[in-house]
């Protein structure tokens, strides 16, 4: 069995093709949105949430029935109908450059969707490689809980920290202390970083 190779993408302003307007389609463009990705459905109906967001202008729904044309210049592309043959047709028609997923056929796919979580800055995806989404949805509730909403602070001060200390700490080694410091428990559970963050960046810097 060939493994599957993990990657973040960046979508901001490529082309993103969902073909079909039900339950499934609605939760691709869920997972979509907030990327940048210029979001296409494509079908003649719709729920009403996706059609809420194509009159809130987030997705652009074209009430039609699926076309080759439709998925020129896609840089991905969803096939989440309830047809398998319109599926298996969807992928039949994409280029080899362009990657597809077809809701019913892992297989079949170029890539998944992993079962994620989104802490701000802090990205958790779980995948059992199709064998299992049920178990895939029970860990990533276990990563919710561990990885509480905590973290969306505590990932904005790690980043804006870890640029300080790499424009202004010059010691490698030193440097390599700091940023193991504020990775720790302490500085996650800490009541005031900022002010424990100067202070460790002092004493660092002035350490001979």
């Amino acid at each position: 069995m060939n493994s599957n190779y993990p990657v973040m993408l960046r979508l901001e302003g490529k082309k993103v093709v969902v073909v079909g307007g039900g339950k499934v389609a609605e939760r691709k463009v869920t997972g979509l949105l907030g990327t940048g990705a210029r979001i296409i459905v494509i079908s003649p109906n719709a729920t009403d949430d996706l059609r809420e967001l194509a009159g809130r202008g987030r997705i652009e729904w074209l009430e039609k029935s699926f076309s080759k044309q439709d998925i020129d210049g896609a840089f991905l592309i969803f096939a989440a109908t309830n047809d398998k043959a319109l599926n298996q047709s969807i992928k039949m028609a994409a280029s080899d450059q362009q990657l597809v997923t077809i809701a019913d056929d892992p297989d079949g796919s170029d890539f998944h969707v992993p079962s994620h979580i989104q802490r701000g800055r802090l990205s958790i995806a779980v995948s059992t490689g199709a064998a299992s989404p049920t178990l895939a949805r029970k860990i990533r509730e276990q990563l919710e809980y561990q990885y509480d909403e905590r973290y969306d602070a505590y990932l904005e001060f790690l980043f804006s920290a870890r640029q300080r200390i790499l424009n202004e700490v010059k010691d490698s080694s030193k440097k390599g202390k700091i940023l193991a410091a504020i990775a720790s428990e302490d500085f996650l559970n800490s009541h005031d970083r900022e002010a424990d963050f100067l202070r460790l960046l002092h004493y660092k810097r002035n350490d001979v």
